[in-house]
């Protein structure tokens, strides 16, 4: 991945509805710093996890209808940094692609699988104890995968195994899913242009 060694992988994506207004930006050679305004701070907390275990810059800035509620917004974050991180990935050439993390907090421990694989494809299995945490609603959380996978074009397999509080479920499967995304966007330095797919194309 030539390219890949010489600049940082980075994309910004902007994203306009009726709805919400958002604008993402990705290094995914970075160093886990990252900047939000959301108005959702319990998923800012999340979305900081990702980038402290994943060591990918974000910036993120989201205004949306949340007089409404957080649904739209949520969901279209999720999305848009889907987009952001197709762009900065590129055409995945080089890139071990692959990655998956096991992640412990006290009693919670879940398990996060990713495939950079081309094909949309979520697979989530969180049984939350709670339905919110303060006033975020973690049903949510599902809507944000969906979003990144369907725009990511990722495999995405999220298991929380064991877990009573729910603060610290979604926090493992958070940090679970960053360090999963670490390992797949990684250089593979044994093929270092090599597409990771006998197809040729991904």
């Amino acid at each position: 991945m030539d390219n890949a060694q010489t600049s940082l992988r980075e994309a910004t994506v902007s994203r306009d509805t009726l709805e919400t207004q958002i604008t993402v930006s990705v290094c995914l050679d970075g160093s886990g710093k990252a900047e939000f305004d959301t108005g959702l701070p319990f998923l800012e907390h999340m979305l900081d996890q990702i980038a402290r275990h994943g060591m990918i810059d974000f910036n993120i800035k989201a205004n949306g209808d949340l007089h409404i509620d957080a649904h739209h917004t949520v969901e279209d974050i999720g999305i848009t940094l889907g987009q952001a991180l197709a762009k900065a990935v590129g055409d995945r050439r080089g890139i071990l692609r692959y990655g998956h993390a096991y992640v412990p907090l006290d009693e919670a421990l879940s398990r996060v699988v990713i495939d950079f694989s081309g094909r949309p494809s979520l697979h989530y299995d969180v049984p939350f104890t709670r339905a919110s945490v303060g006033d975020f609603d973690v049903d949510l959380f599902a809507e944000f995968f969906h979003g990144l996978v369907n725009h990511a074009h990722l495999t995405l397999h999220i298991d929380n195994l064991k877990g009573e509080n729910s603060h610290h479920q979604a926090e493992t499967v958070f940090k679970a899913f960053g360090r999963a995304l670490r390992m797949a966007v990684s250089a593979d330095e044994r093929a270092p242009s090599a597409m990771p797919s006998t197809k040729g194309v991904l």
